[in-house]
């Protein structure tokens, strides 16, 4: 039993039970919840600016607002530059800073290298810099973050559409499946990465228009499965009672069909949100994808590719994308498992 009184059905208590069965799916869902939720809040984890300030008895919070320097008793009116030596120094000497682990946000160039950047992984950059002086570190946990956002936004998105198109293909048959069944299968034969990488260099890169680029194609995927759940609902009992009682045909599809093809949906969502992350880093790794300079896995792994002396580049960017993309793979098993009523737990 829940607060305020809520409890599960039999058949939720169920696959709840079946889904932590899976031990391998059930820990893989929470250590990739644990790392979104701590990737969500990355500029308090890896930034150039303090977290906080106290100076000449006030606090100051640079996250979230900006200071000119003489604020902290220098002599421009500009931003401060919380990495300055001279600033770090006259804060210390009235107050103390509070920095975030990484001092480097995903843009800040580390100008104080001992090396050519690339430069190797070293006690201020911990997974090393990349050809611009940027630290790696900070870079993947800022990828991290928009990949997993980005794949489910267009998750959510493209299941709404596949899952409305399949439904009233599924209700209403006769011609207007036909029709749509056509348009779907010739939709589904173009040559999408091609369209994709056309449309890609039509368009000024940024995270929605690749977006709207990526859902012309992403939507297709659940219409099948849904489309077939709702053929065979619609000629069950209940359906046809409903309709004999004069249950308008869109109450009949939400509340009496559409939970039956929920089933089937919901155990694909894990694998097109992995389409979804996968899509987007080959286009950034083509160099079609997020704008220049934004954090991107796939541009740190180009990065890596055009430096194969620094092979730190493309481990980290490969180790981040294949541990993501793993434990996505594992949570899909297990949602799998929950929903198949022939898997029983002991």
């Amino acid at each position: 039993m829940f607060k305020y009184g809520m409890t599960l059905s039999p058949l939720t208590r169920r696959r709840l039970a079946q889904f932590k069965a899976n031990k391998r799916g059930y820990y893989s869902f929470w250590i990739f919840c644990t790392l979104l939720f701590v990737c969500l809040f990355a500029e308090v984890i890896a930034n150039d600016k303090p977290i906080l300030i106290s100076y000449d008895g006030g606090l100051y919070a640079p996250l979230f607002k900006q200071y000119p320097e003489t604020t902290f008793g220098g002599d421009f009116e500009t931003e401060t530059d919380y990495r300055d030596p001279f600033v770090q120094k006259l804060i210390d000497d009235k107050g103390w800073i509070i920095w975030p682990p990484i001092r480097f946000s995903y843009d800040t160039i580390n100008y104080n290298l001992n090396e050519k950047p690339p430069s190797a992984p070293a006690r201020d950059n911990i997974l090393g810099t990349d050809d611009q002086g940027r630290d790696v570190a900070a870079r993947v946990i800022y990828g991290f973050r928009i990949s997993v956002v980005f794949g489910l936004i267009l998750t959510i998105i493209s299941s709404v559409i596949g899952i409305a198109a399949g439904a009233f293909q599924g209700y209403y048959g006769g011609k207007l499946d036909l029709f749509m069944q056509r348009v779907i299968e010739i939709w589904s034969s173009l040559p999408s990465l091609y369209i994709l990488i056309i449309f890609s260099a039509m368009f000024v890169p940024g995270f929605w228009t690749l977006l709207l680029i990526l859902l012309l194609f992403s939507w297709v995927s659940l219409v099948d499965v849904v489309r077939a759940e709702f053929l065979r609902a619609r000629n069950f009992d209940y359906v046809r009672a409903a309709n004999a009682l004069g249950v308008d045909n869109l109450t009949i599809m939400h509340r009496h069909v559409l939970p039956n093809a929920m089933v089937a949906t919901m155990t694909m969502m894990p694998f097109i949100l992995t389409g979804s992350i996968t899509a987007l880093t080959s286009l950034d790794f083509l160099g079609l994808g997020l704008p220049p300079g934004s954090p991107s896995l796939g541009e740190l792994l180009n990065q890596g590719k055009n430096n194969l002396q620094a092979p730190w580049l493309g481990i980290s960017a490969f180790v981040s994308l294949a541990f993501m993309l793993t434990l996505l793979t594992f949570i899909g098993e297990a949602v799998r498992d929950a929903f198949d009523p022939r898997k029983t737990t002991l």
